[in-house]
C-alpha cells in the first residue's frame, strides 16, 4: 500500500541555529489513526507545520497523496485539514459562518448540507448561530475541527486537540475522531494525554530532540516494551524483605502488606515460579495476587527519559 503521507530525510534548522528536526523518515498509511508522542520541544509541531506547508524544511521531502508539498502545493494542501494547538478564529463570527468561510478558502463551492453534517457530527448544530466568543473552550475546539473538515480533507492533523478540555468532552471528541476514521479520514494526532493515544491510535510514533526514535503498532509496542507487575497481597505484615529474596528486587507496599515484583514480558523466564517457591521457603504466605500490564505512558516515559 502506498502511504498517504511520506516524509523522507526531513530536517529543519531555524535561523537561530536551533535544529528542530534531524533526518526524519515517516510514512502514514491511509485510514489510520497515528499518534505522535514526544515531550515539549521534541519537534512535533514543526513536523506538522512542514507537512501542512506552514513551515519550510531545510532538507528532505514530503509527499501528500502523491503530491510533493513544494512542487504541487495546492493539490497537497487541499487534502489536509489542520486543527492547531492555538485557537485562531474570528470571535464575533457565528459557528456557521466560520465553517462556511473556511470551505471557501479552499476554493470549494458552497455546500450547506456538508457544513450541516459536520456541525451535527461535532454536536455544534444547536450552536450554529452562536458567536464564537460565547462558546466554552471545549466548544471552540470543536469549531476548529469543523473548520478543518469544511473542505472535506482526506487527512486531518489534530495538534493537542483536547488541551484544556474537560474529561467528558475529551471522551466525546474521541467518538468524533473514531467516526472520522470510519468515514475514511486519515488522522494524525499529537497529544500530551497518553491515555488518548492508548485509547485511539492504531500506530504510535515517538519523537524526541527532533528525531523519530520509534514507530510501532500500538499493540506490538505494548507487547514488546511493556513490563508487567505482580502484586502479592500478604496474609500478614512484613517489616522487611528477607535477604534471600534480594535477587528479585521486590518492593514493599501498603505498609508491609504487599510485595511488588516487576518483570519483563520479553524475557525467556519471568521468574515468578522461582519467586513463589522462595517465598514459601521464607515462610511468607499471601492471600491473593494480581498482575497488571504497564501502560503506554510508562513505555513513553522510559523511551524519552534522559540516559
Amino acid at each position: 500500500m502506498t502511504p498517504i503521507i511520506s516524509v523522507a530525510n526531513l530536517s529543519k534548522t531555524y535561523g537561530t541555529g536551533f535544529k528542530a528536526l534531524t533526518n526524519v523518515n515517516l510514512d502514514i498509511d491511509k485510514g489510520e489513526i497515528f499518534a505522535l508522542l514526544g515531550p515539549n520541544g521534541a519537534g512535533k509541531t514543526t513536523l506538522i507545520g512542514i507537512v501542512c506547508g506552514i513551515v519550510n524544511a531545510s532538507e528532505g521531502s514530503v509527499t501528500v497523496g502523491g503530491h510533493d508539498i513544494n512542487r504541487d502545493y495546492r493539490a497537497a494542501r487541499s487534502l489536509i485539514g489542520l486543527v492547531p494547538q492555538e485557537l485562531h478564529t474570528d470571535a464575533f463570527e457565528t459557528v456557521w459562518a466560520t465553517a462556511s468561510f473556511s470551505r471557501g478558502l479552499f476554493g470549494k463551492p458552497k455546500n450547506p448540507d456538508h457544513i450541516e453534517k459536520v456541525l451535527k457530527a461535532l454536536s455544534l448544530w444547536d450552536k450554529k448561530d452562536s458567536k464564537i466568543i460565547t462558546l466554552s473552550g471545549g466548544m471552540k475546539r470543536r469549531v476548529m475541527i469543523a473548520k478543518a473538515l469544511s473542505h472535506e480533507p482526506q487527512i486531518l492533523f489534530l495538534d493537542e486537540p483536547t488541551a484544556g478540555v474537560d474529561v467528558e468532552l475529551r471522551k466525546g471528541m474521541w467518538e468524533v475522531v473514531r467516526g472520522l476514521k470510519a468515514s475514511g479520514v486519515t488522522i494524525i494526532l499529537t497529544t500530551h494525554y497518553i491515555d488518548e493515544a492508548e485509547e485511539m491510535a492504531d500506530r504510535v510514533g515517538v519523537i524526541n530532540k527532533g528525531e523519530i526514535i520509534l514507530v510501532e503498532d500500538k499493540a506490538d509496542l505494548m507487547q514488546k516494551l511493556g513490563r508487567k507487575r505482580l502484586t502479592l497481597h500478604l496474609q500478614g505484615r512484613l517489616d522487611r524483605i528477607p535477604e534471600a529474596l534480594a535477587p528479585y528486587h521486590l518492593a514493599l507496599g501498603e505498609e508491609g502488606r504487599q510485595l511488588v515484583y516487576d518483570y519483563d514480558t520479553r524475557g525467556e523466564r519471568t521468574g515468578i515460579t522461582s519467586l513463589l517457591g522462595d517465598l514459601r521457603n521464607a515462610g511468607i504466605r499471601f492471600a491473593d495476587l494480581e498482575t497488571t500490564q504497564s501502560s503506554l505512558e510508562d513505555i513513553f516515559v522510559s523511551l524519552v527519559r534522559p540516559q
